[in-house]
C-alpha cells in the first residue's frame, strides 16, 4: 500500500515540523495551524479538512516514529469521532470547529480500571435531573490526555441504556488526575465524577462508541507501524556499526536473518494498517480488529528485538530502546486487548 502523491506531501510536511523540534504545546500548534493534523478526519461544516482514517494514518506513522507526545489519538479521533457518530449537529457545531483547529483538546471518559472498552461496559453512571439535565458519577480510568482537556465526554450508563454525555470539565463535582503510566510519553487520567452536571448528546452512544473505538484502533496501529519502522532502522543502524569478535555484529548470518524477519514483519504490518485505514476489508470493525493485532503484535516484537540486539546498553535508562518497548506493551492493552480483537475476527469466521 503506497502513499498517494497528497499523503505524500503531508507527511513529508509533518516530518518536517517533528525535525525541527519544540516541546509538546509548541509541537500541536504549529502542527495544527501549519498542517491542519488535528481538523484531518473531522467534516468540512465543522472546521475540518473532511480526509479520513488514511490521512490521520499518515500522521500518526510520524508520531509514532520518534514517539512524539500529542493529543492527536486521544482528541481529534477518539473523542472527536464519538462525537460525530453520535449524530448530534448541534453539538458537533459547538465543539468540534475548536477541536478541529487545535485551540481546544476533547478526551473521552469510558473505561473501568480494567481497561476492556466494551460498549457495554462503562464506568460511570448518569441520573436525570430536573431541567432535562443529568447527574454523573463514577470513575473512569485509561481517559487520553483527560487532566487537561477542554471538553470532556463521559460515557455513562442510563435508565435508558449506555449514553454519552458532555461535562464541563471545570466544575466541582469533576476531579481528574494525570497517573503514572508504563508508557511515560502517553498520557493518560483518571477523572472521576461526584454528582457532576452532565447533558446528553446524540441518542445512539453504543453506536457511537464502537465506531470511536474502531476508529482509533486503526490510527494506533499506524501509530504502531511508525514506531516499529523507526525501532528497526535504529537496530539495522546499531548492528552496522557496533564490533565484537573484531566485525560488526550485522556481519553474522544470525542476525542478518533475525533482522530480515523483522523487516518483513513491519512491511506487512505496514500494509495492514494502510489497507484498513484505505477500506479495503469489509467492514470497519474487522478492519480495526485485524489491525490492532497484527500491528500491536509487530511492535512488541520489534521493540523487543531491538532491546536484546542492543545488548546491555538497550536496557540502560539513557538510551530509546526501553522507551519503545513501553510504548508496545501500553499500546497492546490500549482499546482493548489483542486477544478481544482475536476473539471479534474468529467469532465472525465462525457465523460465516
Amino acid at each position: 500500500m503506497s502513499l498517494t502523491e497528497e499523503q505524500q506531501d503531508l507527511r513529508d510536511a509533518v516530518r518536517g515540523l517533528l525535525a525541527a523540534g519544540g516541546d509538546e504545546r509548541s509541537l500541536w500548534r504549529r502542527l495544527c495551524g501549519e498542517v491542519g493534523v488535528a481538523g484531518l478526519a473531522i467534516p468540512g461544516r465543522y472546521g475540518g479538512a473532511g480526509a479520513g482514517p488514511a490521512e490521520t494514518g499518515v500522521v500518526m506513522e510520524e508520531l509514532g516514529r520518534d514517539l512524539t507526545p500529542s493529543p492527536l489519538l486521544g482528541s481529534a479521533v477518539l473523542a472527536a469521532q464519538a462525537l460525530l457518530a453520535s449524530g448530534d449537529d448541534a453539538a458537533c457545531r459547538r465543539l468540534l470547529p475548536a477541536i478541529a483547529g487545535g485551540s481546544a483538546t476533547a478526551a473521552l471518559a469510558w473505561t473501568t480500571r480494567a481497561g476492556h472498552w466494551d460498549c457495554g461496559e462503562v464506568a460511570c453512571e448518569a441520573r436525570e435531573a430536573r431541567g432535562g439535565h443529568w447527574q454523573l458519577s463514577g470513575e473512569a480510568h485509561h481517559v487520553l490526555d483527560g487532566d487537561a482537556a477542554d471538553v470532556l465526554l463521559v460515557a455513562a450508563r442510563a435508565p435508558g441504556g449506555v449514553g454519552l454525555f458532555e461535562v464541563d470539565p471545570g466544575q466541582r463535582g469533576v476531579d481528574r488526575a494525570a497517573v503514572t503510566a508504563m508508557d511515560p510519553t502517553r498520557r493518560l487520567a483518571v477523572v472521576r465524577l461526584a454528582g457532576a452536571r452532565g447533558g446528553r448528546v446524540g441518542e445512539d452512544a453504543v453506536g457511537a462508541l464502537s465506531r470511536a473505538r474502531d476508529l482509533a484502533c486503526l490510527a494506533l496501529a499506524a501509530e504502531q507501524v511508525g514506531a516499529a519502522r523507526r525501532a528497526l532502522d535504529l537496530t539495522v543502524d546499531h548492528a552496522m556499526t557496533r564490533v565484537q569478535f573484531g566485525r560488526v555484529i550485522g556481519g553474522f548470518q544470525a542476525l542478518q536473518h533475525r533482522l530480515a524477519d523483522l523487516h518483513v514483519l513491519v512491511e506487512s504490518a505496514q500494509s495492514l494498517s494502510r489497507a484498513a485505514a484505505a477500506g479495503e476489508a469489509p467492514a470497519l470493525g474487522l478492519r480495526a480488529a485485524a489491525a490492532k493485532v497484527y500491528c500491536s503484535e509487530a511492535l512488541m516484537r520489534t521493540a523487543g528485538e531491538m532491546i536484546q540486539l542492543h545488548g546491555a546498553i538497550g536496557i540502560t535508562w539513557e538510551h530509546r530502546a526501553h522507551r519503545y518497548l513501553k510504548r508496545a506493551h501500553g499500546g497492546m492493552y490500549l482499546f482493548g486487548r489483542p486477544a478481544q480483537h482475536a476473539a471479534t475476527i474468529a467469532a465472525s469466521l465462525i457465523d460465516r
